[in-house]
């Protein structure tokens, strides 16, 4: 009996002492949840055949994805609630008059664990975890080479995703007024010779540099960013090969004075890979001597804004990427270019709520010929809170 009322004391105690520290933690920390319920329904037809049930580019538009093969045109319909997300986001104060801030971040896209067919279960991934002090921040977040305020409002996840750079990552940036510096997780992906399935090599100790800077004025902003990285694979037995790489970002924002914004990027460089286009092409390629050579890709798009009224709004949009691949080495089964267009009209009956149409066309070619066009109309409902 002794012994029973020693653990059920000791219990109280470490009850109570968890419940101090909460408080004491929640008192001196403000904690935020944010984020929204979103679902879509796409209705997609591919001139080059059907997709299988596992496939991405049902979800969201993947330039890479798009068949290019098959002969016989496909029709397909998703529904699906995976774009929903939630953020949680606390701010310190410090003694020094500082504040700490920290993100969470969480989405059910691109993950495995869940099928369309009983319970629709995803598993949830990390998109955002990082901290923030005074003027650096640390954690994985959005390249500092990427700019999302050049994104469009799109019902589609990216809607530009020809031409934009796109990643998120951990890194180390140091901000100071206009300009970011960065330190970043680095990663390379290889065509192998002939072609073949990417190679994801992660064999770099350097970390990728990236700098910005951010003009801001009355009409809206420009953002011009450089990429130097280095191109690694060692396959641990006769290849071991370094390449340089390099890329540069120019992003704008104009604003008029209506409401109504027009978005332009114009992003290139050599062996840009994954950064641009979800990685439609890869950063380098085995030459005949096992050895990394950079493909050259370059990326523009262009998006208007419209603000019909307090409630409506609609977005028109171009987007394309052109690849430099040299066929000897990549065969003629990699995507050479890929473009898309859309246009959606999207009302928000409040603040919160937004619901839309949106229609796409999207083309894919490959260095050999071959070529598969998509056309999409997404319908989704939004609950951001």
């Amino acid at each position: 009996m002794n012994n029973i009322m020693k653990k059920t004391a000791f219990a109280f105690l470490c009850t109570t002492a968890a419940a101090t520290i909460q408080a004491n933690v929640l008192a001196r920390t403000d904690v935020n949840f944010s984020g929204y319920v979103k679902v879509d329904a796409i209705a997609s037809m591919y001139t080059e055949g059907s997709l299988d049930s596992g496939n991405l580019n049902r979800d969201f538009y993947i330039p890479a994805l798009i068949p290019v093969t098959g002969g016989d045109e496909g029709a397909q319909l998703d529904l699906h609630a995976r774009q929903s997300r939630f953020r949680f986001t606390t701010n310190t104060p410090t003694d020094e008059g500082d504040t700490i801030t920290g993100v969470i971040e969480f989405d059910m896209l691109v993950t495995p664990a869940g099928d369309d067919r009983i319970s629709s279960s995803w598993t949830p991934r990390v998109r955002h975890a990082f901290m923030k002090y005074k003027n650096w921040t640390v954690g994985q977040t959005w390249s500092t080479f990427q700019d999302v305020g050049t994104l469009p409002e799109t019902l589609d996840f990216i809607g530009v995703t020809d031409a934009t750079i796109f990643n998120r990552q951990a890194l180390i940036r140091y901000t100071s007024g206009a300009w970011e510096l960065a330190l970043e997780n680095p990663e390379t992906t290889v065509t192998p010779n002939g072609g073949g399935g990417r190679i994801v090599a992660d064999d770099s100790i350097v970390p990728d540099v990236i700098a910005r800077y951010t003009h801001k004025s009355d009409w809206g902003y420009l953002k011009i960013a450089g990429l130097l990285r280095q191109l690694s694979y060692d396959d641990g037995e006769s290849i071991d090969s370094n390449e340089t790489s390099y890329g540069i970002s120019i992003t704008t924002k104009i604003n008029f004075a209506n409401g109504d914004d027009v978005r332009i990027m114009l992003n290139g460089g050599k062996g840009l890979g994954r950064y641009i286009g979800l990685n439609t092409a890869n950063g380098a390629v085995l030459d005949s001597n096992g050895e990394l050579s950079s493909i050259d890709s370059l990326g523009y798009a262009i998006a208007y804004r419209h603000v019909w009224n307090d409630t409506m709004r609609s977005s028109v949009t171009f987007s394309a990427l052109e690849i430099d691949n040299d066929i000897a080495f990549t065969g003629a089964a990699v995507s050479e270019s890929t473009y898309s267009t859309r246009v959606n009209l999207l009302y928000s009956p409040t603040r919160a709520i937004t619901v839309g149409a949106e229609y796409a066309f999207a083309h894919r070619e490959t260095e050999g010929g071959l070529a598969g066009d998509m056309n999409r109309l997404q319908l989704s409902a939004k609950y951001a809170f």
